[in-house]
């Protein structure tokens, strides 16, 4: 029996340089090295097309790298309404993404696999994963902070569907 195809993530946010390149990269660390990798992936890309092609912002790179993670690799792009048929869960950093990805959703199955990234951390302090762009530094370690949990508690959430199943020797 062949494996399944991957369950497929994709977190979006405005420009796709700060938030959602942190959150795909914390989100496939958490699958790695739970030994996932190979059963869900995520990506990551903007609701607007400012960025397309560059670099995720250095001081999001930086708060990556400062917690062991590897970001270099991003490069930005805009979300499309393609993607919802490529991704099974379509992550909101915030409300003002969630109503424009629920305006791009063309149907029931579209809406319905679109999700705020707060919404699975009961710890969450604000619906809102709040913009660091215009920020200072430690903004963007913070931001990655609340990416870290939320992120966590979503994969926590995920992890029994996409375990494959033990066998029975």
């Amino acid at each position: 029996m062949p494996d399944p195809a991957p369950f497929r993530v994709v977190f979006v946010c405005t420009g796709n340089i700060c938030r959602s390149p942190m959150a795909e990269v914390v989100f496939r660390t958490l699958a790695v090295d739970a030994g996932l990798g190979d059963r869900v992936t995520s990506s990551s890309a903007g609701t607007g097309d400012w960025h397309v092609g560059e670099r995720a912002d250095a001081r999001a790179l930086a708060a990556l790298d400062r917690r062991g993670y590897d970001g270099s690799a991003h490069r930005a792009r805009q979300f499309t309404v393609t993607a919802f048929h490529d991704n099974d869960l379509v992550v909101a950093l915030d409300r003002s993404h969630e109503r424009i990805l629920r305006h791009w959703a063309q149907d029931d199955d579209h809406r319905d696999r679109i999700s705020l990234l707060t919404s699975f951390d009961a710890t969450a302090a604000a619906p809102d994963v709040p913009d660091p762009y215009y920020a200072d530094d430690r903004a963007f370690d913070d931001v990655l902070g609340m990416i870290e949990s939320a992120s966590r508690a979503l994969f926590r959430q995920l992890e029994p569907a996409i375990r494959p199943p033990r066998s029975a020797h």
